[in-house]
């Protein structure tokens, strides 16, 4: 056997190991709190700690529910996502438009889209908080929601990516009749598919760990977000070590999901061209 092979072999194998041991040290932690959320309390405070629990205890998730708003702050949260995707939409159009349509100052328009990247958003809160207050929009579900409808970097994501495909395809598609709305809806959303996956997932990642802005906005604990609740539940209940397990899992898992779900289309998304 060549041993330049097989050094190269064992260095692979060396490398492997090495990941292997760095990544279950990485997600050791993640792996206690998902277990310690099915603990009690004393099991946790027991020294030397265990990581696996003694028996499993939904006890802390009902508890979130049923002595927190817990229910009110998820059913906040998945609307927030919701019109959120609504926004993702929006955002294509927007990217579609600066890709494929010529109108005067198109290029300034979209640096100035680009220039909004610059802002940090807390610099923008106080101006959007005092237009929304002067609309009557504080302290409401729309208030909380209007703001992050669209962004600066979901438009550039598409126009970069929507710029890539065939302007040959799309006129086809209008010489057959198509309209523009069918050849966005028809053609261009089923090609960019990769890039969708990636904004949606940035997009629900965005909306269910929503934190700063519900906090501002509202004042009235009927529109807080789960985010918002788990800061809450951090402290009400602090010395609740369980409790406050059991929400943290129950934010982090749906995001772990969704990713888990779409993670090929990210891969897709850096590779893939417009064209099929």
């Amino acid at each position: 056997m060549n041993p330049y092979t097989e050094k190269s072999r064992m260095s692979k194998l060396i490398v492997i190991l090495i990941l292997t041991i760095g990544g279950f040290f990485m997600i050791l932690p993640f792996i206690w709190m998902v277990l310690s959320s099915f603990k009690t309390d004393a099991e946790i405070l027991k020294i030397p700690p265990t990581i696996w629990p003694e028996s499993f205890n939904w006890e802390n998730f009902k508890m979130l529910f049923v002595e927190m708003n817990f229910s009110v702050y998820l059913k906040n949260t998945l609307i927030i996502v919701l019109f959120s995707f609504v926004g993702l939409f929006f955002n294509a159009m927007a990217g579609y438009g600066f890709a494929k349509f010529k109108f005067k100052g198109k290029n300034k328009l979209f640096y100035l889209v680009l220039a909004t990247m610059m802002i940090p958003g807390q610099v923008t809160m106080i101006p959007v908080y005092l237009i929304l207050n002067a609309m009557g929009l504080t302290n409401t579900m729309t208030g909380i929601i209007l703001p992050g409808l669209v962004g600066a970097f979901g438009i550039f994501l598409f126009r970069q990516f929507m710029s890539t495909i065939s302007d040959d395809l799309l006129e086809a598609a209008r010489l057959d009749g198509a309209s523009e709305f069918y050849i966005f809806w028809r053609i261009i959303i089923p090609i960019s598919r990769p890039v969708l996956a990636v904004q949606g997932i940035l997009t629900f990642i965005a909306g269910w760990n929503s934190f700063l802005w519900p906090l501002i906005i509202a004042n009235d604990e009927k529109y807080y977000t789960l985010s918002v609740g788990l800061q809450l539940l951090k402290g009400q209940y602090s010395s609740n070590y369980a409790l406050q397990m059991a929400g943290s899992t129950f934010m982090v898992i749906p995001v772990i999901l969704i990713f888990m779900m779409f993670q090929k289309y990210i891969l897709k998304g850096f590779n893939v061209s417009g064209m099929k």
